[in-house]
């Protein structure tokens, strides 16, 4: 007789990217895959971060733990970018760092929820988010609609047992991003009643611009209300040295402080000092990414506004797209996989984001050039002719 599975964990779908990636058709192709279905990097660290690496990987003590709250250093200079980013206060002992964003979530959800519990999620919502509320026994309850989140269909789902409203902005996987009123309205909504706002901000620094996001680090007592949640993983194209951070209260990070201890202790030392580097000496680096990314966005705007093209762009922005697909008679998945199988194009069914959400696909164009855009909406073209 073998042994059981937790069924909490059993029920949950298997990771989407991975199963899309069995939908390529086997054997050679005579034309590039357009990979589309995550938002990779196509451009790899810069120079200058490989060499220090190198460097650190000699240096005395870096094979060793750090404090779990991470090397002093680099949450200094966590709290300084978040401070001059959003305008606002953010002290050191307010943040944690953590091995990714996927972890800072994880580790902030446990800390504030348990099982039986429920958190407020807008719809379409990114996958990681509900799988680990779902693997808590955790319920999440949907704001439904593509665009900005009503604060006042937020406060009408909180009862005794919610314990947070999660955002991610710019969002994954519509591309849009939450306007600072409605975050700030949320985050309004989530203190009156004695919640926490977490927004995931993986992204924000591929916003148009120079205004803060928000101004919630500007907020007097935003430490009762608020968790921030970032990581370097884009921006600085460190997808695989998992580097993240958590932004909350001392009270909650006393919590999140345990948590950490029993998943990975901290996170790799050498990524810190990776991540601090990359905070220190690659702004101007980080910068000229964010330009040709959106460059990338301003040409796959242009793209899809061909002439004759069945699909709807919906939102685009940072490193996503989300488009309306015209086949009323088949599922996203179904669409999304006839893509990947006859016409060479991988992207992500909108059903994978929750529910409502059957005539979308996710275009994660990070690792895409500006000039695969028309090629991209060639192959939907052609999907048009033999769907």
């Amino acid at each position: 007789m073998t042994y059981a599975v937790n069924p909490a964990i059993n029920r949950i779908e298997a990771p989407p990217i991975m199963e899309a990636q069995t939908w390529v058709r086997p054997g050679l192709r005579n034309r590039k895959l357009l990979n589309l279905c995550q938002a990779v990097p196509s451009w790899s660290c810069a120079e200058e971060l490989n060499d220090e690496v190198a460097r650190l990987a000699h240096a005395p003590g870096i094979s060793l733990y750090t404090d779990i709250f991470g090397i002093a250093e680099l949450r200094s200079a966590i709290a300084e970018h978040l401070s001059a980013d959003y305008r606002g206060k953010v002290a050191a002992e307010n943040v944690c760092v953590t091995a990714g964003c996927n972890q800072a979530f994880a580790a902030a959800i446990m800390a504030i929820a348990r099982a039986g519990d429920n958190v407020i999620v807008p719809v379409p919502y990114f996958f990681n988010h509900t799988m680990w509320l779902g693997m808590l026994g955790i319920e999440a309850r949907y704001i439904a609609g593509i665009g900005q989140p009503d604060p006042a269909e937020a406060a009408k789902l909180i009862d005794d047992r919610t314990r947070a409203i999660v955002l991610c902005s710019p969002n994954n996987p519509t591309g849009s991003i939450f306007t600072p009123e409605t975050i700030k309205a949320l985050f309004d909504v989530a203190r009156a009643r004695g919640i926490a706002l977490v927004i995931d901000e993986t992204y924000k620094d591929f916003r148009d611009g120079e205004v803060p996001a928000h101004p919630l680090f500007a907020t007097d007592g935003w430490e009762d209300g608020f968790i921030h949640l970032y990581s370097f993983s884009k921006a600085f194209a460190m997808t695989g040295y998992r580097v993240g951070s958590i932004t909350a209260s001392t009270r909650v990070l006393a919590e999140i402080e345990k948590i950490m201890d029993c998943m990975a202790i901290c996170t790799s030392h050498i990524s810190q000092r990776a991540a601090l580097f990359a905070l220190s000496e690659l702004d101007g680096w980080k910068r000229a990414k964010i330009a040709m990314m959106h460059g990338r966005l301003s040409a796959l705007r242009q793209a899809f506004g061909r002439k004759g093209l069945a699909y709807r762009l919906i939102s685009s922005g940072a490193l996503f797209a989300y488009v309306e697909h015209p086949f009323a008679a088949e599922t996203a998945k179904q669409v999304a996989m006839r893509l990947a199988g006859e016409h060479d194009l991988l992207c992500l069914p909108g059903s994978m984001f929750g529910p409502g959400q059957e005539r979308y696909l996710r275009i994660a164009f990070a690792n895409a050039e500006a000039s695969d855009m028309e090629m991209l909406v060639d192959r939907l073209m052609e999907s048009q002719a033999r769907g």
